[in-house]
Order: C-alpha cells, then structure tokens, then sequence
C-alpha cells in the first residue's frame, strides 16, 4: 500500500488513479498530522510526499515531516515532491533519508519506474542482512537462497563458481559478490572466455611487451594486472583449452604472471569468480577439464535456478523490462493485463531471462499498445520459443532495432507520411522520429 501525502486534492485524485492503475492500492492524508496517524495506523510500503502544506515553499514542512516518519520506519522509502524543486532541497532530502526527489509535474512513467524499484528494494533489503542487490530483480525463496549466499561469501577472498543454465544471470551474481565485497572500489573486470581464441589466450590475459610477436606494436596490460586490487570475473571456464587451463592454474595457485615476450614476474591481488552453464564434473570425469583447476575455483558453488523454476518473480522481471526498454526506445511505457502475466508465468523459457527480456521487448515495440496482453504475446514469440497453436509471425524473430524500423515505417503508412501524426502515435516527440527515421534510412 502507498501513502499519498498532499494537501491538493486534485493531485492526491490523480496520484490514486495512476497507482491503482498500475496495481498499487493507495491511501491518503491532506496534512502532516494525518499523515502521522494514517502510518501509525498501519505502516504503508512506500510514501509519496509532498513538500509544502501551507503558502511557504521552503519545503520546511515536507523535510520535517519526512524525519518523523524515518523516527518511526528508519528503512520505509519515501519519494519526495513539490513544485518548487531545488538542487539543495533534494540534496536535504536525501540526507534526511529519502529514497528519491521528483518535482511536479512529474512523468508518469519515471514515477512508476522509481515506484517499483523502492518497493522491490524495500521488500528485497531486509532478507538478505543489506546486501547491495538493487540491480538483482525477484524475490522467489530460490534466489533469495543464492543471495544470501552471496551476502555470506562476498566479503571472503574465497573463488566462486556460478552455475546454472544460460541467460540465468551469472554475470549480476557475480557483480553482486565484488560490489558486495571489501573490493568494491576496485575494478571488477569481465573476461569472456569462450570468445577468446587460444592464440591470444596469453596475451589478453597476462598482456604482452612490444615485439612479443608481429602486431605487438605497442606494450599491452592484461586482465589480470587490470583487476589487481579487485575482481576478475571469468565467463564460460568450461570453454577453456586443456594449454589455456594450465596457464590459469598457475596464476591462481600463485597469483603470478610473465606478460608475453617478458622475463619480468608480475604479482597481483585478484579475487576469483568464475560462471559456466557446462557441467564440471562430468568434464573432470572425462578428463577435459582439469580436476585441480577444478577445485581451485569452486571453493564455494553458487547454482542459479533456471527461471521456470521461480515463476513467481516473472511479472516483477517483465515490468522490470518494460520499463527500462521503453526508456531506451523512448516509447510509452505500457502496462501488463492480468492474463499476459499468467501467459509470462506459464512459459518454460529456455533462454531463461535473457529470453524474456528480449520477449517483453520485441512485444512492447510490435504491439505499440497502452496494455499488452496474452495474445500479444502470443503472436510476436519466436518460433524457437513457441509452443504449439500459438500464432506466430516471422517478423518476431529479427532484432530489436528491426522490429522499431518496422513499427516506425508501419506508423509513417498508417498515416500517410505524415510526421507529426506517427510521432504522436509512437510516443515520440517529431524531433526523435525524424533522428529515427534518418537511423534507419526511411527519409
């Protein structure tokens, strides 16, 4: 439940209406002193205060009120607003304790957006002892298993394997252990290991000296030397060469390298964290993936659920995505029917959240609508995807940026060229089209 805080009653109407619409029930007060009463009756997920409640604008009332509420909830969000926003206003506060500063009038979809984050991390923060996972959607028991995992592992120097089926988000728990670690002020670098070649195993690794072979032009530091102090995050290990595999244990076992064409040791200080979707073990068994790299690695094992068994956290990721796909797109952020998120939850995705991110994408963009629903799902999902009796079209398959060529060049016809109209259809202001429109070659 929200609690509205105003004393303008066409602003508290027109709060209600947006939260109700987008699924937050909502309460209200005119006055700090109904505010008051209103949480000490019962204590709301999230406030939305306004800042004045008399003919003052210094904000006075709004930051001594929301100190009230932090004396009586230190950890529930409040999200500020006042038509007479400030820089030091919001810097105040934000010292003060607030989650976030907005000023009227206020976008309905950046409200929203920060809305549901504050409520996600509200929920999220305390099942995990105040582990930083503001970018780690869901709150299934399965994934709350891993985080508290990681809130237990992430301040240790002990390596960590991540396993789990593709698209399951290896790479944000592994983000999550350094940005939760005493290294997070370090570098934190990604090494995708199963689109390095052999050749240039040593070389993007450990770097190389000038004349170390023919394009060595110039001396290059590798990534080991480049995390020094930090995190190296190694993606698909299971792709690695038994020669490559041999090179990684050393610098693992001793925490030392030769950069190529050099004599000179180098040593680094490197927290281990590798991530692979292959199973180990039965490589060890079969003698294509070292048994001592093996156990120097996984000291601690993290497996990642695949997303059809934490179904629950499915509509949570797919408004997630909405929200920030319509933000990069720059079109209108739509909501999800009560049947598309049955539709979303029902699904077995292989491709786990990387296939339903790009899912909830290419249906926003396709659609155009205010409201998706299941069978808009059902007509833009990739035939790899599909199950049988769903309508398909081929255009589903392409890439995101055709589909938005295809919706802009749909909108231009439906209206006969004319700019202005198709902009006001696709969300879009005429100066973001016409810059569309010249990206994709349609002027």
């Amino acid at each position: 439940m929200i609690l509205i805080v105003d004393d303008d009653a066409a602003i508290r109407s027109s709060l209600s209406f947006l939260t109700r619409r987008a699924g937050y029930p909502a309460r209200f007060a005119s006055t700090p002193a109904e505010a008051i009463d209103e949480i000490r009756r019962k204590t709301p997920s999230l406030v939305l205060l306004d800042m004045n409640f008399s003919r003052f604008t210094t904000g006075e009332e709004g930051l001594t009120l929301l100190k009230q509420i932090k004396l009586f909830h230190p950890r529930l969000p409040v999200i500020l607003m006042t038509a007479w926003g400030s820089i030091e206003l919001a810097v105040e506060g934000m010292r003060t304790g607030a989650f976030d500063f907005i000023t009227k009038p206020w976008d309905n979809r950046r409200l929203l957006e920060r809305i549901g984050v504050a409520l996600d991390m509200q929920q999220q923060a305390g099942d995990t002892g105040g582990l930083v996972r503001d970018f780690i959607i869901g709150s299934d028991p399965k994934i709350e298993a891993v985080l508290q995992t990681v809130a237990k592992v992430a301040p240790t120097n002990a390596p960590v394997l991540i396993t789990g089926e593709s698209g399951t988000g290896k790479e944000l728990i592994a983000e999550a252990l350094h940005r939760n670690s005493r290294r997070a002020d370090k570098p934190f670098i990604k090494v995708n290991l199963g689109g390095l070649s052999t050749s240039l195993f040593e070389s993007e690794m450990f770097g190389h000296k000038r004349g170390a072979f023919t394009d060595a032009i110039a001396d290059r530091v590798g990534r080991f030397e480049a995390a020094d102090g930090g995190t190296i995050f190694l993606d698909e290990i299971g792709e690695l060469d038994h020669g490559s595999q041999v090179k990684l244990l050393r610098v693992l076992q001793e925490q030392k390298f030769e950069p190529l064409g050099s004599s000179q040791t180098k040593s680094v200080d490197v927290r281990i964290v590798c991530a692979t979707n292959v199973d180990l073990p039965r490589m060890v068994a079969a003698k294509e993936f070292r048994e001592d790299l093996f156990y120097r690695i996984s000291l601690v094992n993290i497996e990642l659920p695949p997303l059809r068994e934490r179904a629950g956290d499915i509509p949570r990721l797919a408004r997630h995505f909405l929200s920030n796909g319509a933000s990069a797109h720059n079109v209108t952020l739509p909501r999800l029917s009560a049947d598309a998120e049955a539709w979303l939850s029902s699904r077995p995705w292989p491709g786990n959240i990387r296939e339903l991110k790009n899912q909830v994408e290419r249906t926003m963009l396709i659609s155009g609508k205010d409201c998706l629903t299941a069978r808009d799902f059902e007509t833009t999902e990739s035939p790899s995807a599909g199950a049988p009796g769903h309508t398909q079209i081929a255009s589903a398959t392409g890439t995101l940026d055709e589909l938005e060529k295809m919706r802009i060049e749909t909108a231009l016809s439906r209206h006969e060229g004319n700019v202005s109209k198709a902009a006001v259809e696709l969300g879009l202001t005429r100066q973001s089209l016409y810059r569309k429109m010249e990206k994709y070659g349609l002027r």
